[in-house]
């Protein structure tokens, strides 16, 4: 299973490399596969790599998403006896 997940571009570095953001979290990244990428744009990132752009609103949305999915997945944790 491949996961491709929207982080934004906080920050232009040479060679075709930009510095992104997710929840806090800087990344180096490759822009290689793109053109005319810019500071604030969301991009999709794959494996270190830019592979696309992503609207604000529905990056935003997909964020919300995973972080959903991750509170839930914590519960549920929570709720699940150990085993004997």
């Amino acid at each position: 299973m491949c996961l491709a997940i929207p982080a934004r571009v906080i920050e232009l570095l040479p060679d075709e490399r930009a510095c992104v953001e997710l929840g806090g979290v800087k990344k180096e990244i490759s822009l290689s596969l793109l053109d005319g990428v810019c500071v604030g744009d969301y991009v999709i990132v794959h494996v270190g790599f830019a592979i696309g752009r992503i609207d604000p609103q529905e990056a935003e949305q997909t964020l919300a998403t995973l972080a959903d999915m991750a509170a839930v997945s914590e519960d549920e944790s929570l709720l699940t006896p150990p085993l004997a």
